[in-house]
């Protein structure tokens, strides 16, 4: 992917997209490449950078929701399942099956949650990553070995699906763009053109240099998560929201507090939500919180509560109980949840499933959902927009569509080996130039030359981009990440053709924004 590249192209295109998809995250970006597989004319528009919000800030989990089936929400535990086993094969460089243990302290706690666990393996059938077990004390205390024995009568054992979220968004638009479609970051949508009384297309504005587009499309995707409404109010203003949104805040800690190979499942806590706490890249990640929030902003904060919240229970259950000085970052997400009426209802209990809204001039709106579902989200939303645009029906062949950076070769363990099939080319950077073979800073194992990959080949403008998305140091050291900011500045302004007031105003920025992730 080329950005200047990129805007040219927009500049000479004259003739109408088929699909203008608004929103760059896991929704916007699997719509796009299902677009462009079933070989649609495709522009996708993000105003930020990819992932820049809620899918970046996830648990990391590709989960067949067990949870949902307190809910009765069978439909969407059996889509879920099919659809993580999905991402498991197409983008296998990324996500991996993980062994989840509950650990159980009364002896009906065996019986229950192994009861409930055989329907989650019996509901994903044939793509069940593995089936669960009963564990004995011994058992249970050697997949956790950190976990409290006081009291502990055993575990139960069953399988899920591990990943890393930005990403996967990078490969998702680095797929759409090898199909044909144009993918634009920093491209904000300001408004829509409507003509006889239809969206035909979307005003917009380059975020870099305020150079602005009236794009025309048959049909205009709304995938903006949490700022759906926003776009809603563009074509009917007063438009009733859809929406509640819901914080979630994870802690990340040194691998020491769970140095087994598998995750810490607690299946209930104080506001209704599973705890975990799972190794993740070398770290380990406890989360998630759930709490209503009517801020909507691209850089939630987690409040004091909800850090005590995290806090309080992972030391209920590990034997070294984590204080603030140990927690190397934390980060905040906020999700789009589909109130249907439901006011006042607790976060936790609303659906995850996804929604589609067709306004009576044209706008389609998808909003809600997982990252699970994403691929099954964009097929479900090309199929209706396909209707509403008037297209003869093409049929979703993303089933089988392996995602950029696939590779049969076994993941190595190597900082690289999340690049999959690219991990070579980055490599050679560093033997072609010896200095971009050294980490950027001594607590992270981000290579130099990854910085120069982000740049030239995955469309990171800033050093926001390169730190919380394209390598993650944000999330895995905030106090390292800052320390290194001038440095990624330097390699980023040699990539860009950037002066150095752009070098000084780029860490300023960031050290401003990073500073909301350390508990100081």
């Amino acid at each position: 992917m080329n950005r200047e590249q990129g805007i040219q192209r927009l500049r000479d295109e004259n003739e109408a997209w088929d699909f203008l998809i608004i929103g760059g995250g896991a929704t916007g970006l699997g719509t796009a490449v299902d677009a462009a597989a079933r070989g649609y004319r495709t522009l996708l528009v993000e105003s930020s950078d990819f992932a820049k919000g809620t899918s970046s800030r996830s648990t990391k989990l590709l989960h067949g929701g067990v949870r949902y089936l307190k809910q009765g929400n069978v439909g969407l535990v059996m889509d879920a399942a099919r659809e993580r086993s999905l991402v498991c094969r197409n983008a296998s460089h990324l996500a991996r099956t993980l062994g989840f243990v509950i650990p159980v302290y009364d002896w009906h706690g065996k019986a229950f949650y192994g009861i409930g666990l055989t329907l989650y393996d019996r509901l994903a059938g044939k793509l069940s990553l593995g089936r669960s077990r009963i564990l004995s004390r011994r058992e249970t205390l050697e997949r956790l070995p950190t976990l409290k024995d006081h009291r502990l009568r055993g575990g139960v054992h069953y399988c899920d699906a591990q990943f890393d979220d930005a990403r996967l968004a990078v490969n998702l638009a680095q797929t759409a763009d090898e199909h044909g479609a144009l993918m634009l970051n920093y491209m904000r949508a300001v408004g829509l053109i409507m003509e006889n009384k239809r969206v035909s297309g979307v005003r917009l504005r380059d975020k870099e240099n305020d150079e602005e587009f009236e794009v025309r499309a048959k049909c205009v995707i709304n995938a903006t998560g949490v700022y759906c409404d926003r776009i809603r109010e563009m074509e009917a203003p007063g438009s009733k929201p859809i929406l509640v949104t819901s914080q979630g805040t994870h802690l990340v800690l040194p691998r020491k507090f769970q140095p087994g190979p598998e995750a810490l499942m607690v299946p209930k806590t104080a506001d209704g939500r599973v705890l975990f706490a799972l190794p993740w890249r070398g770290r380990v990640v406890v989360g998630t919180t759930d709490t209503a929030s009517e801020n909507t902003t691209m850089e939630p904060r987690a409040t004091e509560p909800e850090i005590d919240f995290l806090l309080e229970h992972a030391g209920k259950y590990l034997t070294h109980a984590p204080e603030p000085g140990d927690v190397l970052s934390v980060f905040s997400g906020l999700r789009p949840l589909v109130s249907k009426g439901s006011k006042g209802a607790k976060t936790a209990s609303l659906s995850r499933d996804h929604t589609i809204l067709i306004s009576e001039a044209g706008l389609v709106t998808i909003t809600g959902g997982k990252w699970t579902t994403y691929r099954k989200m964009a097929a479900d939303v090309l199929d209706r927009a396909e209707s509403s645009a008037g297209f003869e029906h093409r049929p979703a062949i993303t089933r089988d569509l392996r995602i950029h950076g696939w590779t049969e070769a076994e993941a190595n363990g190597s900082e690289l080996a999340v690049y999959g099939s690219d991990a070579g080319e980055i490599a050679a950077l560093g033997r072609e130039k010896p200095d971009l073979n050294r980490p950027i800073h001594k607590e992270l194992d981000c290579l130099r030359a990854e910085v120069v990959w982000a740049a030239r080949r995955e469309m990171a403008r800033t050093v926001d981009d390169v730190l919380s998305r394209r390598t993650r140091s944000l999330i895995f050291n905030a106090k390292a990440s800052m320390e290194a900011a001038p440095e990624v500045a330097r390699l980023l302004a040699e990539e860009l053709g950037r002066d150095p007031s752009w070098e000084k105003s780029q860490v300023d920025a960031f050290l401003k924004m990073a500073d909301g992730y350390r508990l100081s």
